[in-house]
C-alpha cells in the first residue's frame, strides 16, 4: 500500500513544506486504522484465521478500544505536531 501512494503523496507533502515525520506518524496511524476497519479489516481477517476456533466475532468487538484510542492519537497528534517529532529532534 505505501508503495503505491506513497510516490504520490510525498511530492505534494514537500511541496507544501509539510514536515516529513510528522506526516509519516500521521500516515502510519490512518494505514494502521484502514487495515483494521471495515470494509476489508484485513488485519481484523488475519487474526481471526490465526485464532483458535473458540474465539468467535467478538474479536471485531474486542478491537474496538483500540481503534477509538488509535483515533484519539490521531486527533491528538494533528493538534500537537511537536508530539510527533520531539524525539528526532532531540537525537538530532
Amino acid at each position: 500500500m505505501m508503495l503505491i501512494t506513497l510516490p504520490v503523496y510525498m511530492p505534494i507533502v514537500q511541496r507544501l513544506d509539510i514536515d516529513l515525520i510528522w506526516f509519516g506518524v500521521l500516515y502510519l496511524i490512518c494505514m494502521q486504522l484502514g487495515l483494521l476497519l471495515p470494509p476489508h479489516g484485513l488485519l481484523l481477517m488475519t487474526m481471526k484465521g490465526v485464532a483458535p476456533p473458540q474465539v468467535t466475532m467478538a474479536l471485531f468487538r474486542a478491537v474496538v478500544p483500540n481503534i477509538a484510542m488509535s483515533i484519539v492519537l490521531l486527533l491528538i497528534i494533528t493538534a500537537f505536531p511537536a508530539i510527533a517529532t520531539w524525539l528526532p529532534n532531540i537525537l538530532g
